[in-house]
């Protein structure tokens, strides 16, 4: 007899159930009463729970597992994109072109053509120009400013150009870079920092733009299964503008159905003068509401390889395989960092490094040594993302230092980006160090997974697929360090438990345990029975957030 036979809300019969917890990783059925987990086992151990009100979710064979959570993503800009001109879902030069002069022929009172979403990969050298925009008919004489997916370069017309002032004569600014013509005439492309140029110049998102943002972001993250995450860029100098009162009213106001933890932004060409503001943005988080907190600060270290921005121990190559003068940049002074991140750390901070190439990588982990030997280890779980080449000195590292690996896995593999704006500039030394999940995971390492959304699908099976197989659609045949691969429940539990860890919800959620709360995923199947090449055809069926279904794509 169950110890406990007040009838659950509801029950999960006919499993498999993944349960992400090390003590039963496997189970059948789970019974949910007042959004938390009241049962966890099989059929039998449930069914004494079932009630005349009691509803009945028959799994037959398909997948429940906790729900996933995004260790770094931009929902909100995310979300606020799709309502613009959307260039996520398309591939090449001709579509974006395409899409561009639909966009601007249907919006004809619009002041500037923005939105962005367009990949490097779709043009030669990873260089669109001025003129291709230039020349679509319906923009007019009108500014077009699209910023590629990962955020880190802006294409310009001629016209939004000519509105920052940018000329031959207007120098590259510290953290960035005015592609040139042969001439010194402004291309239209503005890396990293010198895209401020033009966005200071855009209209700003108003507050309900990124409401609406943020309430179309969140219903698009419950369609994969996400049920919590971590914002990785909150605040006033981030991108196009501050979506934390978004989160603030949808918390307020119960239209915040996910956990969401928000990672402050650290303004680069600022100091620890930014501390109280962050303080008091945090305190106002927790007298809110339920569901958002803003206890982290975000600090980018450096920029992407693709523009040979990330920062590097050592230079990039060219196109004929001889050293450059180039290592990338430093966004923040590295003999500064250590001072700043100690401060954060006291203040009760966790830091969230944006750190690519393998100079940032150290320089991160130089910062937390730094706060840990001035401070003691105060829990405050630092973690560092993307991790695109890490030295093999400094795998080890990240355990003694307690940081966490805050991986995406969807880029760890081999595609038109990788192949020929990455690996031939990094040399195949450092290509090998790429995305070193394997060895992060054997040298003790904990783990969290992200998608960095708009940048790259939100999809967590996709991620999972990756990460498991190294294999992409490009290539599905190459494999990118197969030593890297993670195992299939390793690469879920980095989704699930590891993403709870960052957010500091372990204790809540992350795993299928009695007493937590009922943040559960339904899969369309059991990627564990199936060959590894097929994860990334697993669909999510049913979302739910303390036991309320947030999304359901079809009936079980």
């Amino acid at each position: 007899m169950h110890p406990d036979l007040h009838p659950a809300d509801l029950v999960f019969l006919g499993g498999p159930v993944y349960t992400v917890d090390p003590a039963r990783s496997w189970a059948g059925a789970v019974a949910v009463r007042d959004g938390r987990i009241v049962a966890v086992g099989q059929d039998h151990d449930v069914r004494p729970l079932i009630g005349p009100g009691t509803e009945v979710v028959d799994l037959a064979g398909k997948l429940l597992l906790p729900g996933f959570q995004d260790s770094h993503v931009h929902p909100v800009l995310a979300g606020t994109t799709l309502a613009r001109c959307n260039l996520h879902e398309l591939a090449t030069k001709d579509e974006y072109l395409a899409a561009v002069s639909d966009y601007a022929a249907a919006h004809p009172d619009a002041e500037w053509i923005t939105g962005g979403g367009w990949s490097f990969q779709a043009f030669p050298g990873g260089m669109p120009h001025r003129t291709m925009l230039d020349a679509i008919a319906s923009v007019g004489d009108r500014p077009v400013a699209l910023p590629v997916a990962d955020g880190h370069a802006l294409w310009a017309n001629s016209r939004a150009l000519e509105i920052a002032g940018i000329t031959k004569d207007t120098p590259d600014p510290a953290d960035g870079r005015i592609e040139r013509d042969p001439d010194g005439t402004p291309n239209g492309m503005l890396q990293e920092g010198a895209a401020e140029l033009v966005t200071r110049f855009m209209p700003a998102a108003t507050d309900e733009d990124f409401y609406q943002g943020l309430l179309a972001g969140q219903a698009y993250l419950h369609s994969y299964g996400i049920t919590g995450w971590q914002d990785a860029g909150v605040g006033p100098n981030f991108g196009t503008g501050d979506v934390y009162g978004a989160y603030l009213r949808a918390d307020r106001e119960g239209t915040l159905t996910a956990r969401v933890r928000g990672a402050q932004w650290w303004d680069r060409e600022g100091g620890l003068e930014q501390l109280p503001f962050f303080l008091e943005r945090r305190e106002e988080s927790e007298r809110n509401g339920e569901r958002f907190r803003a206890g982290t600060v975000k600090i980018m270290l450096d920029g992407v390889a693709e523009n040979h921005t990330a920062a590097m121990l050592e230079p990039y190559l060219d196109g004929c395989g001889c050293q450059t003068n180039t290592t990338g940049l430093d966004f923040v002074d590295p003999e500064k960092l250590p001072g700043y991140v100690a401060e954060l750390d006291a203040a009760g901070f966790q830091v969230h490094f944006h750190a690519l190439g393998d100079r940032a990588v150290r320089n991160a982990l130089d910062a937390i040594e730094e706060a840990l030997r001035r401070n003691g280890d105060r829990g405050n779980r630092h973690h560092l993302a993307h991790l695109q080449v890490v030295h093999p000195d400094d795998i080890a590292r990240f355990r003694e230092l307690g940081a966490i690996a805050n991986i995406q896995p969807l880029w760890a593999c081999h595609e038109p980006q990788m192949d020929e704006l990455t690996i031939p500039f990094l040399g195949e030394r450092r290509a090998g160090w790429q995305y070193p999940f394997g060895s992060l995971l054997r040298a003790g390492v904990p783990l969290a997974a992200g998608s960095d959304w708009s940048v790259s699908t939100p999809d967590v099976m996709a991620g999972v697929h990756v990460a498991v197989n190294r294999t992409g659609e490009e290539d599905p045949n190459r494999v990118l360090g197969p030593e890297e691969r993670l195992d299939l429940g390793s690469a879920l539990a980095a989704y699930t438990a590891g993403t709870a860890r960052v957010n500091h919800l372990d204790h809540l959620t992350g795993s299928i345990q009695t007493g937590k709360l009922a943040d559960l995923v339904v899969l369309d199947r059991n990627p564990f029975d199936g060959p590894s090449q097929a994860i990334a055809e697993t669909r999510v069926l049913r979302t739910y957030v303390q036991g309320e279904l947030v999304h359901a794509a079809t009936e079980l």
